[in-house]
């Protein structure tokens, strides 16, 4: 009869610390994920498509998020060493997005796209034949200890940043 009242003490104790850990379980498996260079090598190609050519691109310098429904916006520097001086100007990473998304503000559909950080603080994307799509301002983060060349981190008031070194855009669903 005790060693009854003790199973049934420990049973009950098991379902309590499960039903505690569950909603926790649950919520870091719900929300978006902010990818790293590690789990881009399985997203990104070696190369990709732009204006007429095909660029290499540096997976250890890539970003990007997936969000709770399982779509991804992704990002990579690419070399555009074989590109002319106008086209390196603006076209620094490869940015994919499977949803419609937001950045500063200006909408942007789902797709493939070149993107850039460029002088007066600007953040230009474009499409893969380098036609401007989307001019939108960028901000400076002189917080930041150490910059990378490109990385996905959340951003403190909503959505996301896409940084290149200390400058970053928001962007957001």
């Amino acid at each position: 009869m005790r060693l009854t009242a003790i199973l049934r003490c420990g049973a009950m104790g098991a379902m309590t610390a499960l039903m505690m850990v569950a909603p926790l379980a649950a919520t870091a498996q719900g929300g978006d994920k902010i990818l790293v260079p590690a789990d881009m090598q399985k997203l990104l190609p070696a190369s990709v498509y732009y204006k007429g050519q095909s660029a290499t691109t540096q997976l250890r310098n890539s970003g990007g998020v997936k969000f709770a429904d399982g779509s991804f916006v992704l990002a990579t520097l690419v070399d555009t060493s074989g590109y002319s001086t106008d086209i390196q100007a603006k076209y620094q990473a490869y940015f994919i997005t499977e949803v419609p998304i937001k950045i500063a503000g200006e909408s942007l559909p789902a797709g493939v796209y070149g993107v850039g950080f460029v002088a007066d603080n600007k953040f230009v994307v474009t499409d893969v034949g380098a036609h401007d799509l989307v001019t939108a301002s960028s901000a400076n983060d002189d917080e930041i200890k150490r910059p990378m060349p490109l990385k996905v981190t959340t951003d403190p008031a909503g959505g996301f940043r896409l940084y290149e070194g200390r400058r970053y855009v928001v962007f957001s669903r």
